[in-house]
């Protein structure tokens, strides 16, 4: 198993990969793959972050990173870090892959100066790598009511005590948004995949 920074060779592979990943788990279909491949020209792409792991020369793992802000109450911007997309390929789940690229990658931030990383996902999975929900830190996900639980938005300090004080408001990078006609068009590119509607899926 090889941890590396992503190559332009990889580019495809690794959107293909996110794509069987993510394929009708939160939405009938997905749009993570056009994210990443969007998003490798963002300003607020972390290209220091942008990991891959390779196994038996197959790439089976992905992690990206952004630059992002919250906006305190009392007006200040604080720079933080979201993570994702992250993907393992479907066959190779459960076999630490998704660990060790966390792992990797939440260090190098560290190391790199960057002081909180925010996310959306499972408690359950990201507890392990010391991830919380938001509110504990007081910051509230945009558009969502700061008194309605919102577990899956999660934020972990990488310098202790960075959000000490601060009150406010978490923006995803803007990047992150994408058209569905932009997805479509994109996933042209890709072998044909069924989208289904599942129980449990929260996009339509």
């Amino acid at each position: 198993m090889i941890i590396r920074p992503e190559e332009e060779k990889d580019y495809f592979e690794v959107e293909n990969l996110a794509r069987s990943a993510f394929w009708n788990l939160y939405r009938p279909g997905c749009f993570e793959h056009y994210v990443i491949h969007k998003f490798r020209n963002d300003k607020d792409f972390v290209r220091d972050l942008d990991f891959v792991i390779e196994d038996n020369g197959k790439i089976v793992a992905q992690i990206i990173y952004a630059n992002t802000k919250i906006k305190a109450d009392d007006g200040r911007e604080i720079p933080i870090l979201t993570l994702g997309p992250v993907s393992v390929h479907p066959s190779e789940q459960k076999k630490g892959y998704g660990s060790a690229i966390i792992n990797h990658t939440l260090e190098l931030a560290k190391s790199l100066g960057f002081g909180a990383v925010a996310l959306m996902g499972s408690p359950d999975y990201y507890t392990r790598f010391g991830f919380h929900p938001a509110s504990n830190y007081h910051i509230y996900y945009d558009d969502f009511p700061r008194n309605q639980s919102a577990p899956f938005f999660m934020i972990r300090e990488l310098k202790d005590g960075y959000l000490k004080g601060v009150v406010g408001t978490y923006f995803d990078p803007a990047g992150y948004n994408v058209n569905q006609k932009d997805v479509d068009e994109f996933d042209k590119n890709f072998p044909p995949m069924k989208k289904e509607k599942r129980e449990g899926q929260i996009g339509g």
